[in-house]
């Protein structure tokens, strides 16, 4: 009994650290410089949100025990909204309200972004998406391009990461373990 007590706080830790590559990635500057993402409360929850997502879908290819580790990694992102909006001061009364607006805007730029990636998607169905969520209809085609293969090329390298280093936390980004 008490090994599953042990596991389970070792896959909450392994989601924390997930997260923190995730929210590392986010805070790039080129993804604001270059890219265009604007540097606001709006443009780093999308950033995020962005981010999670390619790891979320990633995480879901490896069965059961990754879908799990998903779950505990959005926990960790909601966790994180709750905790980010009490430091900006928004009340106690509002926090749930929002925490669960944050919650479903994850859910619904998944789908999006899952739709924007498949294999038999447009090549300008994530520059939309991209321009839609992220950027604003006005950005220019030339930022939504980048940042369409800024996670073009994210989704690549973590599609290449080994199931086990995956499930046990070793990834980032750029490939780096």
């Amino acid at each position: 009994m008490f090994n599953w007590f042990k596991g389970a706080a070792r896959n909450r830790a392994i989601a924390r650290e997930l997260y923190g590559v995730v929210v590392a990635q986010s805070r790039r500057p080129e993804l604001y410089i270059e890219h265009g993402v604007p540097d606001t409360a709006e443009g780093r929850f999308e950033a995020v949100a962005m981010h999670l997502t390619l790891l979320l879908e990633r995480l879901n290819r490896e069965g059961e025990a990754g879908r799990s580790l998903g779950l505990l990694l959005t926990e960790t992102f909601i966790t994180d909204m709750d905790d980010n909006m009490r430091e900006m001061g928004v009340g106690d009364l509002a926090v749930p309200r929002r925490v669960k607006k944050a919650a479903a805007g994850l859910y619904e730029r998944a789908l999006r972004y899952r739709a924007a990636l498949a294999t038999g998607a447009s090549a300008g169905a994530l520059r939309e998406t991209v321009r839609d969520l992220v950027l604003g209809a006005d950005a220019p085609v030339e930022k939504a391009d980048a940042l369409a293969a800024h996670l073009r090329a994210a989704a690549a390298v973590l599609n290449a990461v080994p199931a086990s280093d995956l499930l046990a936390g070793h990834v980032r980004f750029d490939g780096k373990a």
